[in-house]
């Protein structure tokens, strides 16, 4: 069982302090540089409240207030619950704590959700759109995660103003990112310049196109729905009037067009305008559980018995048209997945899910399967956790398995074909912006979509209207119907061939009830009691409805259920009700008469046959075959013709009927096994796009995969260079100081050794990672290692003069070598060439002593 227990934000009264507009700003890391530069900007009597949310932790103390008193000349203060909203006035959020409003005033609320999982910013734009509707401005600066972006869809929706800072101008990017991507922003700017853009929204907000426009701006609607039409391929014309005028006077307002003149100028010559627009009727409002009670009566009360009536499992079909995003086609699959799982064999049952919608990059999308951090106000945490993957930029991915159980498509509702033989259609909150004439054109179609007995699930705001009998509500005030077996008044546009098995019956259907006149019910009455039988069949003979009773002219064939009416009439009927179709269908009529045997052999019945090709929508090539029984005469007795030649055509006309009779057998079979053969291709045609569905999300996977790793390796490659640079350096810095230098690690093997080194050592490229002692050198100094591993211990360096064999002489130097944590992780030998300073030494140290043997000892 779903257990579907959200919080919101409190209802809300509106008072007169709803029409003071307010700016609701949302900032987090990095924020506070760009606020400062907003509040800058501002001049200090806009006549708008400012409401500054940001994420704080109660362990750290509010110093916000103190910090932006001095960059505006605006009063500056902390909410506190009850505070109430005045003009040119900043406030600041309290650390932990969420903002709504309660009857007029702000209501300072404890923090919902865990902390890490808090959207404090996305709490307070909902509620700000709810208090103040088209009087809202949401302003998002820089920040991590995705807080933000639920709540400017919110103020969007509601007919506000929405901006976003540029995020190459923000030190951390992912807030107003996340919102400008999820295409919820209305201005994109730098924070200095998002005042200018706010005071002439609002000085546009009183020109209002009017409700019902004059005849010029009724042409110019028309216009608009021509520009629209050519573009996108969508008709607007069928929308309610009210939500098309709101709508563009939002895009007039942002663009300060005074006039639709001037707008219409600018759709001409911008074409992305005319794009923007286009999504902005589609108004693609969306969220997972919107109205949990319709969810969990679906998943608890009405699925169950749908599914328990198919034991042993069962493939159901379902469509949610104007599925925008995709999260009522997931929250579907959902549903069913826990209905489902309360039975026995939960893995026999499966739903293909049809999502589709006019927004192509809406479709996109969906197909990820991607959503941010706000749907944890929306999915209970037990589903979030069975159902979703999360990411590593801090939202969520839905489960792949049921991911692949639904095809997302780009499909206009009103004009093209919809899916068919449905178990569910979920349309929820479409039809209200649609006008009573499109929504009598929609609803039939539904039930001609759904099968029978199938469910319907509507919005709050939606409902059958005047076609209440082809949809009977599950529950008393329930918005989950299920389809009934009425007809609608013009059954002509939706007649399909009957499904084998099916027993096409006056009988098991019946008409819409209506509140008809007497002369009506007088005509029914007569239609029902006094008409001949008749069938309606289409150009292949298949029967599409029965009227009256025809048990007498047609029959079940044995074997395998036929509703052919070849395979159905009589013996003695099919040769003339093949002639009768075959001169019928051209586009006329034709009659014949034949003879019913009673219980003695003899005609007891004339039945006269006619057969009309019926003409109107959806009728084409379909032929009404009517049944008219009456008495038969006394027979009179016919002269025995002796004719030879007569009794021979007979005889060839009989074998000619058998032999066609035979020919139509085979067609009747071929036909079957042609119908079972579309069947499956239909079926295979179903798993190919299921699979194709599936390549299209893997290469996606795959993309994005290959562009993290494109960073990846991006930034290692930039390392590399750094590195390479630094090592060059040094290399060119040992070799200049012309001292030879070899580094060991704490194994004394060689790390690196300078240019010089190679004179004393017999060292090559390849003896790094050698042990020092494998090295044939040139010095006198057995003890070199020893004293190199007393130095690695002591950490006293050591330092002695050592001659080679070749003559020369060097000053040994052994120092620890330390790493830049202070590590000490092996030595560093510098080789000093003292040969010239010791043979000077040599020298001196001899000519003293030949000048003290010239000298000689002291006289006595």
């Amino acid at each position: 069982m779903i257990n579907l227990d959200f919080s919101s934000p409190p209802a809300v009264t509106q008072i007169a302090a709803s029409a003071i507009p307010v700016v609701g700003i949302g900032a987090s890391a990095g924020g506070l540089a760009p606020l400062g530069e907003f509040l800058a900007s501002l001049p200090p009597a806009s006549g708008f409240a400012f409401v500054i949310v940001q994420h704080l932790g109660a362990d750290h103390p509010g110093l916000l207030v103190e910090v932006l008193a001095p960059m505006t000349p605006m009063p500056v203060r902390e909410l506190t619950d009850s505070m109430s909203l005045q003009a040119d006035h900043v406030y600041v959020i309290p650390p932990e704590r969420d903002i709504a409003f309660e009857r007029g005033r702000f209501a300072v609320l404890p923090a919902s959700g865990a902390r890490g999982h808090r959207l404090p910013i996305d709490y307070f734009f909902r509620a700000l759109a709810q208090q103040c509707r088209q009087r809202a401005v949401g302003l998002l600066l820089s920040g991590m995660g995705a807080d933000g972006t639920g709540g400017l869809a919110a103020i969007r929706e509601a007919g506000g103003l929405t901006l976003a800072q540029l995020p190459s101008s923000a030190q951390f990017e992912a807030m107003p990112a996340s919102a400008i991507k999820a295409g919820v922003v209305d201005i994109v700017a730098l924070p200095g310049q998002m005042a200018e853009h706010i005071l002439r929204w609002w000085r546009l907000e009183g020109a209002l196109l009017p409700s019902l426009p004059a005849e010029r701006e009724r042409e110019g609607l028309r216009q608009l729905f021509q520009l629209l039409r050519q573009q996108s391929g969508a008709d607007f014309s069928d929308y309610k009037l009210s939500t098309v005028l709101r709508r563009v006077d939002r895009r007039m307002k942002l663009h300060q067009c005074a006039t639709l003149d001037d707008y219409l100028a600018l759709l001409r010559a911008n074409p992305g305008e005319v794009e923007l627009l286009f999504k902005e009727l589609l108004i693609g409002v969306t969220q997972f559980f919107r109205d949990p009670a319709v969810w969990e009566q679906l998943t608890t009360v009405v699925l169950p018995p749908l599914l328990a009536a198919h034991p042993q499992g069962g493939q159901f079909k379902a469509w949610v048209p104007a599925c925008s995003t995709g999260e009522e086609a997931y929250t579907l699959a959902i549903a069913f997945r826990e209905a489902a799982a309360a039975l026995a064999r939960p893995s026999s049952y499966t739903l293909q899910i049809f999502a589709t919608d006019l927004d192509g990059d809406a479709i996109e999308r969906a197909r990820q399967g991607v959503f941010g951090t706000e749907i944890r106000e929306q999915v209970p945490a037990a589903l979030l956790a069975r159902y979703f993957l999360p990411t590593e930029q801090g939202g969520y991915r839905f489960a792949k398995d049921l991911r692949s159980s639904i095809i997302f498509a780009r499909q206009n509702l009103i004009a093209d074909p919809p899916f068919t033989k449905l178990d569910i259609l979920c349309c929820r909150n479409l039809l209200i912006y649609f006008t009573p004439k499109l929504q009598q054109r929609l609803l039939p179609l539904f039930h001609y979509a759904l099968k029978p007995g199938g469910l319907l699930v509507l919005g709050s705001a939606d409902s059958p209207g005047q076609f209440h009998a082809l949809f009977t509500p599950c529950q008393p005030s329930s918005r989950i119907f299920r389809r009934t077996a009425a007809l609608v008044d013009s059954p002509g546009h939706y007649f399909v061939a009957p499904a084998d098995g099916a027993t096409p019956t006056s009988t098991s259907v019946s008409r819409v009830p209506m509140s008809l006149p007497l002369q009506h019910q007088i005509e029914q009455q007569l239609l029902q009691k006094h008409t001949p039988a008749a069938v309606l069949v289409n150009a292949d003979g298949d029967i599409l409805y029965i009227h009256g009773r025809t048990g007498a002219f047609l029959e079940p064939a044995a074997g395998k259920a036929n509703w052919n009416i070849h395979a159905m009439a009589r013996d003695g009927l099919r040769h003339l009700v093949a002639e009768l179709l075959q001169g019928a269908g051209a586009g006329g009529s034709a009659s014949a008469e034949a003879s019913l045997p009673g219980e003695n052999g003899k005609a007891s019945h004339l039945l006269d046959l006619r057969a009309e090709a019926m003409s109107g929508p959806g009728l084409e090539g379909s032929v009404l075959l009517t049944f008219v029984l009456r008495p038969a005469l006394p027979a009179r007795r016919r002269s025995r013709s002796g004719n030879s030649q007569v009794q021979e055509l007979e005889q060839q006309l009989a074998q000619a009927r058998l032999e066609v009779q035979t020919i139509r057998d085979e067609m009747q079979s071929s036909r079957e096994e042609l119908r079972s053969a579309n069947e499956e291709l239909q079926s295979t045609n179903e798993e190919l796009q299921s699979t194709n569905e599936e390549l299209v999300t893997s290469k996606e996977e795959m993309q994005s995969l290959n562009e993290e790793l494109h960073t990846v390796n991006a930034e290692l490659q930039s390392k590399v260079d750094d590195l390479s640079v630094a090592n060059a350096d040094m290399k060119n810095l040992l070799n200049s100081t012309d001292i030879a230098t070899i580094f060991l690690d704490a194994e004394m093997r060689i790390r690196r050794f300078t240019d010089r080194a190679t004179q004393i050592y017999k060292l090559i490229a390849s003896d790094l990672q050698r042990p020092l002692g494998d090295i044939n050198n040139d010095l006198e100094y057995p003890d070199l290692e020893r004293d190199a591993r007393e130095v690695q211990r002591s950490l006293v360096f050591c330092e002695r003069q050592i001659p080679t064999r070749s003559g020369r002489w060097f000053s040994v130097r052994i120092m620890p070598y330390r790493t830049v944590d202070n590590v000490i992780d092996g030595v560093v030998l510098t080789f000093v060439n003292i040969t010239e300073f010791k043979q000077l030494e040599a020298r001196l140290r001899a000519m003293q002593e030949q000048r003290s043997g010239d000298v000689g000892p002291a006289p006595r």
